[in-house]
């Protein structure tokens, strides 16, 4: 009976806790279909009355959220790609390739990541600005094609694939980086679909790198574009059911992504714990 007991208490805090979870994005989503003086008398409400799809709308013919999530993909799928390449390919040659350097090289990597990013600010600007690619799609873009984090992930991972695994492809004449690409790296996918969506992650929802790279508005992401609508770029008022609206349409991607990898991602792990 006390397990019982106990056993339902512990899934009463788990609901009430998974309740003041969710209910943030449970008003997100019933402001974004409210009317504007609804939004504004009853922003707690979880119901909107009545239901409309006005603001929905109206992000889209009254605002540059078409661009934005234009720009935010081209972005998104070009950093991706380079960060999981690029990650890979430098975590493979960290973990088995003997180099003058390697150690300390892997420990500055190390020290990357306890700099925060808003530190890099200005030294990026002023970069870009000498290199002339300021304001442009190269400036979203170039910066953030690598990450410390990947390259330490990758490098992990690595190191815990026995070397006796690529013995074979080394007799039959495998260079290192065939060996790389067609041994090892098949072996890489829970690595793999880690980083790929902590990088589309981190791309999707990058805004303080794209106040210092571009100033064009045709040129803003998501973010910047919707930091540009919450400061007021529409006029007086609230705005909530716009504002909340494009953050909701923002956020839809990255659930979508991190719900397919996810799967792909339990499942290859679980069949590792197992193998081993």
């Amino acid at each position: 009976m006390r397990t019982l007991a106990t056993r339902f208490a512990g899934y009463a805090i788990l609901v009430f806790f998974s309740l003041v979870f969710l209910y943030p994005f449970v008003i997100q989503i019933a402001n974004s279909f409210k009317t504007e003086p609804d939004a504004s008398a009853n922003p707690l409400s979880p119901i909107a009355h009545p239901f409309t799809t006005d603001s929905m709308a109206r992000i889209f013919d009254g605002t540059g959220f078409p661009t934005w999530i234009g720009n935010s993909v081209l972005v998104t799928v070009i950093v991706t790609i380079c960060r999981v390449l690029f990650g890979s390919m430098a975590g493979y040659a960290l973990s088995r390739l003997r180099f003058p350097g390697r150690r300390p090289l892997f420990a500055t990597l190390i020290g990357l990541m306890a700099v925060p990013g808003v530190v890099l600010l200005i030294p990026k600007f002023l970069v870009l600005n000498q290199l002339g690619i300021y304001n442009t799609y190269a400036a979203l873009i170039v910066p953030m094609i690598a990450d410390a984090a990947t390259v330490f992930i990758m490098k992990q991972f690595f190191d815990s694939v026995p070397v006796s695994v690529e013995e074979a492809a080394r007799i039959d004449g495998a260079g290192i980086f065939r060996t790389f690409w067609s041994v090892v790296l098949p072996t890489a996918r829970p690595a793999l679909i880690t980083v790929t969506i902590l990088a589309f992650q981190g791309s999707w929802n990058e805004f303080p790198h794209t106040v210092v790279a571009v100033q064009d508005p045709s040129l803003f992401t998501l973010p910047r574009g919707l930091a540009d609508l919450v400061s007021g770029s529409l006029g007086s008022g609230s705005q909530y059911p716009l504002k909340l609206g494009a953050a909701l349409l923002a956020t839809i991607p990255v659930a979508i992504i991190f719900v397919i990898f996810q799967r792909y991602f339990v499942r290859d792990a679980n069949e590792g714990a197992e193998k081993g």
